[in-house]
């Protein structure tokens, strides 16, 4: 299968595949070989490729959308990042500001946007933790 996974910022990743795990909007679905043509949406998670000599690559994701098509599989990510180029002082800080501006806001909407925020941080920092060590 090949993949591409690309967001406002570029092309984050295109190559072949065994497999692509993703976070739906309705839950985590996994795409193999000879899936059925799809179309999904995806929200804030990690985007997990199996690549074809098995080894995982895993990205943090905001959300965006997902297209199965022919053994190709197309991400539209609002935003991707490679789990080994977070940086986790810069993700702890968003987390932070996240968490002081919620405190702080009364405005509902306001504290909808910052839990929003605190989520993808928070996302972030998880998936960043996760390959501490790792040589992907």
């Amino acid at each position: 299968m090949t993949v591409e996974i690309v967001s406002p910022s570029g092309r984050i990743f295109s190559g072949e595949a065994q497999g692509v795990k993703a976070p739906g909007v309705e839950g985590s679905f996994e795409v193999l070989n000879n899936h059925a043509p799809m179309m999904a949406a995806i929200e804030i998670g990690s985007i997990v490729i199996r690549d074809s000599s098995g080894a995982e690559i895993t990205f943090a994701t905001s959300g965006g959308f997902v297209e199965v098509q022919n053994n190709t599989i197309s991400v539209v990510a609002e935003t991707a990042e490679l789990a080994t180029d977070i940086d986790i002082e810069r993700a702890k800080a968003a987390e932070q500001r996240a968490v002081d501006e919620l405190a702080d806001s009364a405005n509902s909407d306001r504290k909808l946007v910052m839990s929003k925020a605190l989520d993808r941080a928070r996302n972030r920092l998880r998936i960043a933790m996760g390959s501490v060590g790792t040589n992907r």
